[in-house]
């Protein structure tokens, strides 16, 4: 007697909703919704409402997946998947798992040995680069920040030297306190831009120094918010001033020569240059050649 074969594990689908304006729904999204098994939705009220602007019905079961059921769902949405359903995974907005629900179950279908594929769509945080006004070769996404004032601050003071562009999102009614923290830990004159309700009627970037964003954001600002902070300016500095930190990388275990070539892209400084000073320091000038 043959035992039944184990069941084909199914597909998790990431699928990016609109984050303002529904024509901008990418084809495939109508598709995966209404042939799912399963739509694990944030909100199932804007689901239904997303249904009718793609004029749709899912013919699978609908069930919510939010920030305060993700613990108790997962295990039960990799159950489905390991059985064969196909799980569709949306969110309010976006790409789920990018400040959103879905990465606890991406981890989950992961261990379970599921196969994970997204649907590409709309994206708040490459928009507002895209429209901010600063370099976007090199940018991070830090997504909201702590809610309380001295955690707020900790934070950012910690960013106050990262040279990429940064990516926040800010609910509305705390986007005046944030600038101002912002302004304070970056300083006032550092380039910003605040984007609002991106793709929807009113759409409004604003763009200038932090100070000047804060002071108008002290009127009161609604909508969706994505914050743009340009990165830390290059420090300006000298082999001379350099060189401490380059010893105590090599006494830490670093090779001097990946050391100074660090150093070396970060400042604008000579490799050689720092390469000898380091040298210089550690053995005598007889030693450099």
């Amino acid at each position: 007697m043959t035992s039944d074969p184990a069941p084909v594990p199914g597909v998790l689908v990431l699928a990016a909703t609109p984050i303002g304006d529904p024509r901008d729904a990418a084809p495939r999204l109508a598709a995966e919704i209404a042939t799912a098994d399963v739509v694990a939705a944030e909100d199932t009220r804007r689901l239904r409402r997303l249904c009718a602007d793609l004029d749709i019905s899912p013919t699978g079961s609908v069930l919510s997946y939010h920030e305060h059921n993700e613990g108790s769902r997962t295990p039960e949405l990799v159950e489905r998947l390991r059985g064969g359903a196909r799980v569709v995974v949306v969110t309010d907005a976006g790409m789920p798992s990018v400040s959103d629900p879905g990465y606890r179950l991406v981890h989950a279908a992961v261990a379970a040995g599921v196969r994970v594929t997204c649907v590409p769509g709309p994206s708040a945080v490459l928009m507002a680069l895209a429209v901010s006004g600063l370099p976007v070769d090199r940018f991070c996404f830090e997504g909201f920040l702590p809610r309380k004032a001295g955690e707020k601050a900790r934070g950012l003071a910690a960013l106050a030297d990262e040279r990429r562009t940064m990516v926040f999102f800010e609910a509305p009614h705390r986007i005046d306190a944030t600038l101002v923290a912002m302004a304070e830990a970056f300083g006032g004159d550092r380039r910003a831009a605040v984007c609002r309700e991106l793709t929807k009627t009113y759409e409004e970037v604003r763009r200038g120094p932090l100070a000047e964003l804060a002071a108008w954001a002290a009127e009161g600002v609604r909508g969706e918010i994505t914050v743009v902070v340009a990165g830390a300016a290059p420090t300006v500095t000298t082999v001379e001033q350099a060189l401490p930190g380059i010893q105590a990388r090599v006494a830490a275990g670093e090779r001097l020569k990946d050391v100074c070539a660090d150093v070396a892209a970060a400042t604008g400084l000579s490799k050689k240059a720092l390469y000898d000073a380091a040298l210089v320091a550690r053995t005598g000038p007889a030693e450099v050649s």
